[in-house]
Order: C-alpha cells, then structure tokens, then sequence
C-alpha cells in the first residue's frame, strides 16, 4: 500500500536529519543514495562552470609560449599555402600574439649596455630603438643589433633576450687612436682610419693631433712607434702627413721634424742618439731632417736679440737679409 503523500511525522523527521529532499535529491545537489565522489565531482563541475562564466582562468605564462608556437607553426602554413595573402595573416597574427605575450608580463622594464663608454652609451640607446613597455618577445633582435651596429662608436654587438623584462645589449667599442683635421672637418678616427662621427673631438684633448690627406689611414703606423718614445711625445703638436706619402713632426715650440718616406723607426733611433749627446730636444731647434738615412741635418734656432737692438734687424724685404745663407749643422754618421 503507498505511503500517504505527507508521510507520517516521524517519517519526515527522518529525512530531515538525512538531509533529503522530496524529489529524493541531497541538499548538497546528489541523490542520497550516490556516493561521496560523485558529490565532489559535481561541485567541482559547477565551480568550472562559474569560471567560464567569468571569463575563464588567465593562461599560464608556459602555456603562452607553447600556444604562440602552436600558431606561429599555423602562421608558416598558411604563408606558404596563401602566397600574398599568408603574410598579412601572419603580420595580424604576429599581433595578436604580441598582445599574449604582454598581458602575460613579458613587457620591456630594462635595457641593460654593456661593453660601452659612458659617452657611446646615449648613442646606442637611441639607436636601438626599444621602449619601455614593449612587447619583449615581438623584438626583432637582428633588426636591434644591425642598428646597433650602425653607431660609429660600435665595432660589433650582440643583443640578448632575458625574460620576462629585460634586453642586454652588448657591445664591443671601437677604440680611438686619434683626431684628424683635413678640408676644414676636425674628427675622431679609429685604429683603421674609420671616422666615429659621435665622438666630438674637443672632448678627446688626450689624443695626437694627425693632419693632411691619408693621415687618418697611416695613423696607426706611426703612432706605435712615437708612443715608445715618451720624451718625444711630450713635446709633439701634430703629426703631419706630407704629400701622402712620409710625415713630419710638428713640436709645441714651432719646430720640425722631417722623417722619412719608410723606416720611420730607425730615423726616430738615430734622433735618439743624438738627444743622448747634444740634449737637442732640450736646447730647442729650427729643424731636423732625417730624410737622408746617411745623414743628419739640423738646423739651429735662430738666436733671439735683445730688445733695443730689435728695431735695428734687417726687414724681411731687406736684400742682404735674404742672401744670407740659413745656417745647418750637418751630423755625419749617426
């Protein structure tokens, strides 16, 4: 016989404590007689449900790059497949992916120069090209580095990516050997007679002074040998290249020496040798030519006057003034 449709009191006090609902469903959403997975099961199904409903959970960054890949692969396919058409997919993709990227936190926070002076450093920023906040991994790294490349301090770069922030750049400095004048232009070369046009050559007042045509190549020929000779480079002004083809050396005090078209350094010895015995450098000259490698000839300064006797000096126009010989004080044989 059916139960009455109530039940008696004592029935629905049971169910009560059993926590059973009318239609036979757990208060916690299962039927009272199922299992306690498959309760847990169910929660965890409406809890899934409400995320989605939210917007689903954020990815992941491993799982950014894993589908970035996915679609890159999908991107090549259809740029072979498309022709034309391919590429504009795969530059809307590039851009959507980017977006993944950035809204998972690879975002540019540092760019990090290493290898660089203090005066290229500026120069090489601005021609990277990187701003905060951009997307890391949509850097085009070989693009970086050839503008990198491009700055006239930079002998060669390398550009590296360090997630999730940061960019290292770094850079080997072409060194400077000397300013160069010629045609009107003051500029700063390397080793190689390259110009670094950054560099401002009033801020490089340590460096030799080389002037004339073909100084800024034959620079780095010369200059190693006069470096070796400290007392000499103390008094130089400027090297001077003549002709193109041999150099003279200006001095602080006006005077000159003229070495030769080739072995430079054995002309250089054999001045030496004759500062060790006449302290020439020291006494001060005219000139010095050691083009003759058989020869030495100096050509003393002129004594100075005293001053009441200065108004009495020949004039320059003067024609006994200039039939006077100049006088040279040949050295054999050093």
């Amino acid at each position: 016989m059916p139960a009455a449709r109530g039940g008696s009191p004592g029935a629905a006090k049971g169910r009560a404590s059993a926590g059973v609902s009318r239609d036979g469903v757990s208060k916690g959403g299962a039927r009272a007689g199922a299992p306690k997975g498959a309760a847990s099961k169910a929660a965890s199904t409406r809890r899934a449900a409400a995320k989605a409903e939210a917007g689903g959970p954020r990815l992941a960054p491993r799982h950014v790059l894993g589908l970035a890949a996915a679609v890159l692969t999908l991107a090549v396919a259809a740029t072979l497949a498309t022709g034309g058409r391919g590429a504009h997919i795969a530059q809307t993709v590039g851009l959507g992916i980017d977006r993944k990227f950035a809204a998972a936190g690879f975002r540019l926070k540092d760019v990090h120069v290493e290898g660089a002076s203090e005066m290229a450093r500026p120069d090489i920023l601005r021609a990277a090209g990187v701003g905060e906040g951009a997307p890391l991994l949509g850097l085009d790294l070989d693009q970086v580095r050839a503008r990198v490349e491009a700055v006239g301090w930079v002998q060669e770069a390398r550009v590296i990516r360090l997630l999730p922030d940061t960019l290292v750049i770094a850079v080997k400095e072409r060194g400077q050997l000397a300013v160069w004048q010629h045609g009107g232009r003051t500029v700063v070369v390397d080793a190689q007679g390259r110009v670094i046009p950054e560099a401002d050559p009033a801020r490089f007042a340590d460096l030799p002074l080389v002037v004339g045509a073909g100084g800024a190549e034959h620079a780095s020929g010369i200059l190693p040998i006069l470096v070796q000779r400290p007392k000499l480079m103390a008094r130089l002004e400027a090297l001077v290249r003549v002709d193109n083809r041999r150099w003279d050396l200006r001095m602080k005090d006006g005077a000159l020496v003229q070495l030769p078209a080739a072995e430079e350094e054995q002309a250089l010895m054999k001045l030496e040798q004759l500062d060790m015995r006449s302290r020439i450098l020291e006494l001060g000259f005219e000139r010095i030519d050691l083009r003759n490698p058989d020869t030495i000839a100096v050509r003393p300064r002129a004594p100075q006057a005293p001053a009441g006797l200065a108004a009495a000096a020949p004039s320059p126009s003067d024609p006994s003034a200039a039939a006077s010989p100049v006088p040279h004080s040949p050295v054999q044989g050093v």
